[in-house]
């Protein structure tokens, strides 16, 4: 089985929270375009003035994902 990479969006300031949320239905739309095969997407507010948003990848997508989205960050997904 593949490793999945979690790919990660940092946002900051006030507007922080509703532009990660607003940011993860720009990946489920990517991640219909692309028709990839896991749909795992989210958004957390860490606290007041730093929210995230992500979406989850197999190995071996993770590169062209990567240059087509340019996270921020990226890191081994576990559930």
């Amino acid at each position: 089985m593949n490793r999945r990479i979690k790919l990660i969006w940092d946002f900051k300031g006030p507007a922080a929270a509703k532009t990660a949320e607003h940011h993860e239905k720009h990946l489920k739309e990517f991640i219909a375009m692309e028709a990839l095969s896991l749909k795992i997407t989210g958004h957390q507010h860490l606290h007041e003035m730093h929210s995230l948003a992500f979406m989850v990848v197999e190995e071996p997508h993770m590169i062209s994902v990567r240059d087509a989205l340019k996270p921020h960050r990226g890191e081994l997904y576990e559930e």
